[in-house]
């Protein structure tokens, strides 16, 4: 069976027994997938499960699936590794396969949204990690896609800098609502940005864990804490069980 790839008309992502093998390795063997226009999607899996080549087949990269995967044509990807072209100021970048005379007034714009306006003519060089970063955001996102796939978009970067990312990704992602597929190794992360979590395991999505959440999410929070916890559990991470709010709260008698 050979890979029938359509264009999902509504915006929406649907994959139906897809599998993908290298050789004599299975990698994906009867994989289902639906992502809802609009809806935000974490991908999560053990190194090598095949979360990233997933990815590359819903984007259209990888024709070597079996199956079905229908997926908007307006897609946009964002890798770890930014890809900026080096001899091109910061705007042409973002500008990349723009057609038409406002090409550069929407690269200005793109710029402004993830907040490096004032970098729009300085060389990929010159920039920090998250900067760079922001710079493939506003590329991918110059063209309004209706589909954007993040492959582990922020793991190259430090602490304080991933989670300025993640928030500037919510709001990017609230703002313009494409149907929105996160591969990450980061379950906390997952938890944060995503309506629903799948975790790939067994060359197949395993586990579908629904993260609903008010926005914006508190890591502190019980119930993140314990969603948390279920998908670490469900990737075969062995951690102590969160306490309950009730267990968690004193006694009457040790208050007094």
């Amino acid at each position: 069976m050979t890979t029938s790839t359509t264009l999902g008309a509504d915006g929406a992502v649907e994959v139906r027994d897809a599998g993908r093998s290298f050789g004599d390795r299975e990698i994906l063997r009867e994989v289902d997938l639906t992502i809802a226009p609009g809806e935000f999607v974490a991908l999560l899996g053990a190194s090598g499960s095949g979360k990233s080549t997933l990815l590359r087949a819903i984007g259209g990269l990888d024709d070597g699936f079996t199956g079905t995967i229908s997926a908007p044509a307006s897609k946009a990807i964002a890798f770890q590794e930014h890809r900026l072209v080096p001899w091109q100021p910061v705007w042409r970048n973002v500008a990349l396969g723009l057609r038409g005379r406002d090409a550069k007034s929407r690269a200005l714009e793109a710029l402004t949204e993830v907040g490096l306006r004032d970098k729009a003519d300085v060389w990929p060089s010159t920039l920090s990690g998250g900067e760079s970063q922001r710079v493939a955001l506003a590329r991918a996102l110059v063209r309004e896609p209706r589909l954007l796939l993040l492959d582990e978009p922020f793991g190259a970067l430090d602490a304080l800098t991933r989670g300025t990312a993640q928030r500037l990704v919510e709001r990017l992602w609230q703002h313009h609502r494409p149907a929105t597929l996160l591969v990450t190794h980061d379950v906390e992360e997952a938890v944060l940005l995503a309506d629903r979590a799948l975790v790939l395991r067994d060359h197949h999505v395993a586990e579908e864990v629904v993260i609903d959440l008010p926005r914006p999410r508190s890591v502190v929070d019980p119930e993140f804490v314990a969603l948390r916890y279920r998908l670490l559990s469900a990737l075969g991470v062995q951690t102590p069980a969160p306490a309950t709010t009730a267990s968690a709260q004193p006694d009457a008698e040790e208050t007094t």
